[in-house]
């Protein structure tokens, strides 16, 4: 994966492109930011390709359908009462083919005829070149350019959230935008959906935390942050609640338990960051957390000594460990583990 001050050049460099309406011949676009994946390929295509032509010179290949030679047949199809083609390859693992077809693929990738551009995108598949296939990898270097779009920083999400809100006639503050952009995991493709559902439930002016926690599920992180969040704050019986109701939802046991570990990791540190008189601002540098679960974390830290912290490291350790070795409903486990963190946190 691109470092991310590259991968912000190169998607500057490709809005650049578009506005220019000058485009390369060869992209690879991968990264978690779906929505906006999509997007600039729509953009793209919109770009090259007129409706009218679209069944001749728009080519669309994908694991089901790709050949080597059904590839290159697409790449080299001369555009018809048109002065483009575009060919969008999904999810194809080019490092994965046959050492002979890897072969004809740099060939073509290294000879893509003017009228043409190709576009790889791996929504699903893991983007891992293999460099030390040179012939395949040097041809991609020096003929593509590859395009990682990432999730956006917090601030860009909070001034798109509200765009898309206004849009509905609608205003929200931007306490909740940080609160709907936690709870849905940051994605544009999936705050997109729940902002539909939000306006379609309110009937007021202005959106309320009420709304959004009336139609919008919290993803697993986010809830289990919830639940963590009460047990700190001595509410045992509702984080058990919030547990059973992730239960009923059909979230794996070992899933709800690694995020149990993933959220007790970050607010012991922040328990240690808050020790050493540090505050939000070093918790982000040093987990990567965006702003508003950052700020929630040494909120729910305050709450815990550094004590705690450590026993809660060891039973979720020990949890993990009866998870994997016993024959124990591990759904037993899991709300074992939260009366044992409710008993520890009773004593400070």
């Amino acid at each position: 994966m691109a470092k991310k001050e590259d991968a912000g050049l190169a998607l500057q460099q490709l809005k650049a492109d578009l506005r220019a309406k000058s485009v390369n011949r060869l992209y690879f676009f991968c990264g978690e930011e779906v929505f906006l994946l999509q997007h600039y390929l729509q953009q793209m295509k919109k770009l090259l390709i007129d409706e009218l032509t679209e069944s001749f010179n728009y080519h669309r290949l994908n694991n089901e359908n790709f050949t080597v030679q059904l590839f290159a047949d697409a790449v080299e199809n001369l555009p018809m009462m048109a002065e483009n083609t575009m060919v969008w390859v999904e999810e194809v693992d080019l490092f994965k083919l046959p050492e002979s077809d890897r072969t004809k693929v740099a060939e073509v990738l290294s000879d893509i005829p003017d009228y043409c551009t190709v576009v790889f995108t791996y929504e699903t598949t893991p983007w891992s070149p293999d460099k030390r296939m040179k012939k395949l990898w040097e041809a991609i270097q020096s003929s593509g350019q590859i395009v990682e779009f990432a999730k956006q920083s917090q601030r860009d999400l909070i001034a798109w959230v509200t765009r898309h809100f206004a849009s509905q006639g609608k205003r929200i503050k931007t306490d909740l935008c940080a609160y709907l952009i936690d709870i849905t995991g940051g994605t544009m493709t999936a705050l997109r959906s729940e902002i539909v559902k939000i306006c379609a439930y309110s009937g007021a002016d202005e959106i309320k935390k009420s709304d959004i926690d009336a139609v919008t599920e919290p993803v697993l992180d986010a809830a289990v942050f919830q639940m963590t969040n009460l047990l700190s704050q001595g509410s045992y019986s509702t984080a058990l609640q919030k547990l059973q109701l992730l239960l009923k939802m059909q979230q794996e046991p070992i899933a709800i338990l690694g995020a149990v570990s993933g959220q007790f990791r970050q607010i012991s540190a922040a328990r240690i960051l808050l020790d050493q008189g540090k505050g939000v601002s070093d918790l982000m540098k040093l987990t990567g957390m965006r702003d508003y679960p950052a700020q929630k974390a040494m909120e729910a830290a305050r709450y815990c000594r550094a004590e705690f912290c450590a026993k809660a490291a060891q039973l979720i350790a020990e949890t993990d460990y009866k998870m994997k070795t016993s024959f124990d409903e591990k759904e037993r486990l899991l709300e074992i583990l939260i009366l044992q963190l409710a008993q520890e946190a009773r004593h400070g």
